[in-house]
């Protein structure tokens, strides 16, 4: 099962900022129904704002334009399982 059923939130700062600090999980960037980067985070807004900032060119370049979150205790595994489920990307080329 993918990520749990939610409304997709838009990759900006009002969409990123209306996550609240400190969530753990994993989350997922989109645009135009394919999947640009899967990813995990200790803090799901920090990251995000991380990812919107520029931080990763591969993702500045595919320029997402929304993204969903799930909170979970353990993101490792979660990420990985999401990965193969949803198949890679190209921002994703490396998972270890």
């Amino acid at each position: 099962m993918p990520f749990p059923q939610q409304g997709p939130k838009s990759f900006d700062r009002p969409g990123i900022g209306s996550i609240a600090s400190n969530q753990k999980g994993v989350y997922g960037l989109f645009k135009e129904n394919a999947w640009v980067y899967i990813g995990k985070a200790d803090d799901l807004r920090k990251r995000l704002l991380e990812h919107l900032n520029g931080d990763d060119p591969c993702i500045t370049r595919e320029s997402p334009t929304h993204f969903v979150t799930s909170v979970v205790a353990i993101p490792d595994a979660e990420e990985k399982r999401l990965i193969f489920e949803l198949g890679p990307t190209k921002c994703n080329a490396r998972v270890g």
